[in-house]
């Protein structure tokens, strides 16, 4: 039961007595109420428990929820149409490597693979289960602009969450994400930081209602040309309104997961920072704005390399940390992966084994044990690109 502590209106009657005219003035006492929070209710304690089992030592999580229009660039990329069974395909190529539990312990899933199953007819959500890998579930519906800002955007998907929550809990998802954007060449406006961070608040207490554990995703997009100490400047803003807000929703947060995006340069930027410095700013900002009840702190790549992103998150992992500092990767996961199999059947197994390579290195990473060495030039190559949809 939490306790609020409200001032005497302003009256005769001073702390239950009356005043008596102008004799000597008499300070307002205050009265305790008690003020009953609602928060996650009966499934306080599942929550807990699965953001403790995604942020394990050694393992984060395979962000595999790009929508079908974004998945279809990715398809188009190699030379495939953007089917259904084009999609289904793939996606059975990531989520039927053996032993990908030893070093994934997420997967965020686009609603179409949740409810999927591969060719012989096995549920996908299975084929996770069976690699102790918790499904997750993307469960916002995309950006639109945001009237009144510097065309900046919002994130829409409120409307209905909570029955879609409950139904995603029904085919065995167990976490959810929401991502909005922040873009500092636009400003960003008060206005755009606000309608991120209370949409954030929103989407959370509303997951965390229906069972799901909600990562928290303000990205700040790589987009521009400013200094790291700008973007650092920003994210402070930002997730300080973040935590503002899930406070005031009463999100539980030892039930929540964050994807917050590195601090690093804009992408235009004249200089390039080093992995050491990428992790001192971002700690720094962790450090700052992140309670330590929070269990994972799961970095999104953003456009970087795959090797870029592993070998930053290998520097955030030189020392011990307050929360579990690890990765939710997409394109810095599936880049190599999707080369190597080119829609062909026979290079599925080539192809799950280099997503294997990579998960191994982010694995090492999370425990600050990557040291970087025999990655083959694909995997260094950069992934940005500019005003990036998802």
């Amino acid at each position: 039961m939490a306790t609020v502590k409200l001032s005497a209106p302003a009256s005769q009657w001073v702390g239950g007595r009356k005043s008596l005219g102008r004799g000597p003035s008499v300070r307002p006492s205050f009265r305790r109420v008690s003020v009953p929070v609602v928060r996650a209710g009966s499934y306080t304690h599942e929550l807990v428990q699965t953001a403790k089992s995604i942020a394990s030592p050694g393992h984060g999580i395979l962000a595999i929820d790009e929508s079908n229009a974004t998945c279809g660039k990715r398809l188009a990329s190699i030379g495939l149409d953007n089917t259904e069974a084009n999609r289904q395909a793939y996606r059975q190529l990531l989520l039927t490597t053996r032993g990908l539990g030893e070093y994934i312990s997420g997967a965020i899933l686009f609603e179409e693979t949740l409810y999927q199953s591969t060719t012989d007819g096995k549920k996908f959500v299975d084929c996770l289960h069976e690699e102790k890998i918790v499904p997750g579930i993307k469960v916002d519906k995309g950006l639109v602009p945001l009237p009144g800002s510097n065309n900046e955007s919002w994130c829409q998907g409120l409307d209905g969450l909570a029955s879609r929550c409950a139904e995603y809990y029904k085919q065995g998802a167990r976490f959810a994400k929401w991502r909005t954007v922040v873009s500092i060449p636009s400003g960003p406006s008060a206005l755009a930081i606000k309608e991120a961070a209370w949409g954030l608040a929103r989407y959370a207490a509303i997951a965390q209602d229906n069972g799901l554990v909600p990562i928290v995703e303000p990205e700040i997009l790589l987009d521009g040309d400013h200094p790291i100490e700008r973007t650092l400047e920003v994210a402070e803003d930002v997730w300080a309104e973040v935590f503002y807000y899930l406070a005031q929703n009463n999100v539980v947060f030892e039930g929540i997961l964050l994807k917050p995006s590195m601090v690093t340069p804009g992408a235009e930027h004249k200089d390039k920072a080093s992995p050491e410095t990428i992790a001192k700013f971002t700690l720094k900002l962790l450090h700052r704005r992140v309670p330590p009840a929070v269990p994972g702190i799961m970095f999104l790549s953003g456009g970087q390399s795959e090797v870029e992103a592993t070998l930053n998150l290998n520097a955030m992992n030189q020392g011990p940390n307050p929360w579990h500092v690890s990765f939710s990767y997409a394109r810095a996961l599936q880049n190599t992966v999707l080369k190597t199999w080119q829609g062909l059947p026979e290079n599925v197994e080539a192809a799950q084994k280099a997503l294997l390579v990579r998960a191994k290195a982010n694995s090492l990473a999370q425990l600050g044990c990557y040291s970087g060495e025999d990655e083959n030039e694909e995997a260094k190559k950069g992934m940005f690109e500019k005003g990036y949809t998802y």
